[in-house]
């Protein structure tokens, strides 16, 4: 008989990912959902498809999957607590999808650490509930990456392409520019690696991000005529893409402002980066071990992709925000969890593995300790200056400005979300407009232009009357076909 076998094997570590990503959704729904509003990029996506307010202008850089995965919600209400703590759960449950793609590649202990340093990340918490990108395009290329490897398995191997292409599609989809990086070493390595030198692997690749770009060329031919104008306009609105080395401000940011533009700020609690400054070393320890086991595919390809969908954010652009580096972060989990276990194996005596392992749960518990140290400052930050939109959004309705009406100059995009109205501008990076064009709607419908308090108001305001708007640092200069407020 064998069943006494079943009876004495220990519990199951297959739950061990469930359980992480249950962690997750917990450390949102109570650290971030009721303490957040929407931030200006999230205005800008969620625009797109609510069915209240007027869209935003969508720049070239932009993708609109973000938008796609909130209109359902939006459809049925524009609450933000709703709306985060959908996210919030979905969040939750692409990660636990996500990384239980690599558990028959690493088992359940490492898939499992692995979505537990990702996760304990205050970035990947804080973002969780927020429509924005980077997360999701994060969690897309994990399980990209995780069907790839799969994909040679006969028992998974049609399951694996479509996850394949579904995910580099995904990845795409949610921002264009990060699925052709995705794309790049997973098509290098059909090429290169003779067990993977396969005609249906590199197919599903091209075949995803063709499905996820699709919708990013269309747009790019009917606003910008064509995919090299929508480029050369998008790496203008990045301040211009080239030769620029962003690691230092990568790493001033590390800990904040979640826009580090332009990044002269100085490095906030240094001693809370220790575990980035070791991320090099421990690539090239799981390099080495790479070498010496016959896991190379597990360890190399994830480093692979990641230093890809790196290059971007720290060689091409002038500025920087803790966000960029997500997928880096969610692949480079991988590796590392297999570095960590590997080190636990080769210490042999009982006493000093346990010593061992609680030595790497002390540091556990202090690296996610301090994560939420930060989680809570970057929140409060960011829960600021939601509220400085609400506040001025507030006062616009005080002074006249309901649906339609046009709010245009410093914060349009934000503010006007917040009060209804549809934004516009003549210059910068939101440049959808003239002053001619601008002047002649201002004749139709109420608007305000808002500038810095400080800066006074724009050429084309310079006759519109104006009203401080207190605890925001903004002017707002009314036009004068607007009644003047009870």
């Amino acid at each position: 008989m064998t069943t006494s076998r079943t009876v004495i094997r220990p519990p199951r570590r297959r739950w061990w990912p469930a359980l992480v990503a249950l962690a997750y959704a917990a450390a949102q729904l109570a650290l971030v959902v009721p303490h957040l509003g929407l931030g200006w990029d999230e205005t800008v996506y969620l625009s797109q498809v609510d069915p209240h307010r007027p869209a935003a202008y969508f720049s070239a850089p932009r993708s609109r999957g973000i938008s796609l995965l909130a209109a359902p919600v939006l459809a049925v209400t524009d609450s933000t607590t709703v709306l985060r703590t959908v996210l919030a759960l979905a969040s939750a449950a692409a990660l636990y999808a996500a990384y239980r793609v690599w558990q028959p590649l690493l088992g359940p202990g490492r898939t499992a650490l692995a979505a537990l340093l990702f996760a304990g990340l205050w970035t990947t918490v804080l973002y969780g509930p927020q429509a924005m990108p980077n997360l999701w395009v994060a969690l897309s290329a994990v399980a990209a990456t995780g069907w790839f490897l799969r994909a040679p398995l006969p028992r998974t191997r049609r399951r694996a392409l479509l996850g394949l292409g579904a995910m580099v599609a995904a990845g795409t989809c949610f921002r264009f520019s990060d699925g052709v990086w995705l794309a790049l070493p997973l098509l290098a390595a059909c090429a290169v690696v003779p067990a993977w030198r396969r005609p249906a692997p590199a197919l599903a690749v091209v075949g995803g991000l063709a499905v996820g770009s699709a919708e990013w060329i269309a747009e790019a031919y009917a606003r910008w005529g064509g995919v090299g104008a929508r480029l050369h306009a998008s790496s203008a609105t990045e301040g211009g893409m080239g030769a620029h080395w962003a690691g230092g401000m990568a790493w001033r940011s590390l800990n904040g402002p979640l826009l580090c533009r332009p990044c002269h700020v100085r490095l906030g609690h240094p001693e809370l980066t220790l575990w980035w400054l070791a991320l090099p070393a421990l690539v090239l320890i799981a390099c080495v071990l790479a070498q010496r086991t016959r896991r190379a595919g597990v360890i190399v390809l994830p480093i692979a992709c990641a230093a890809a969908l790196s290059i971007p954010y720290l060689l091409l652009i002038d500025y920087s925000a803790p966000r960029f580096l997500l997928p880096a972060y969610a692949l480079l989990s991988l590796p590392l969890a297999t570095v960590a276990a590997h080190c636990a194996r080769a210490v042999r005596p009982p006493r000093l593995r346990v010593l061992a392992a609680g030595s790497a749960a002390v540091l556990l518990a202090l690296h996610l300790s301090a994560q939420v140290q930060v989680l809570h400052h970057n929140t409060a930050d960011a829960r600021v200056t939601a509220d400085r939109y609400r506040t001025a959004a507030h006062d616009l309705r005080r002074l006249g400005l309901t649906p339609p009406c046009l709010v245009s100059g410093a914060h349009a995009p934000p503010i006007g979300y917040y009060a209804g109205c549809a934004s516009a501008n003549v210059g910068g990076n939101n440049r959808d407009t003239t002053t001619h064009t601008l002047l002649r709607r201002a004749a139709r419908e109420p608007a305000a232009a808002l500038a810095r308090t400080r800066s006074g108001p724009p050429r084309y305001a310079r006759t519109w009357t104006a009203h401080r708007l207190p605890g925001t640092g903004l002017t707002a200069y009314v036009h004068s076909r607007l009644p003047s407020p009870v």
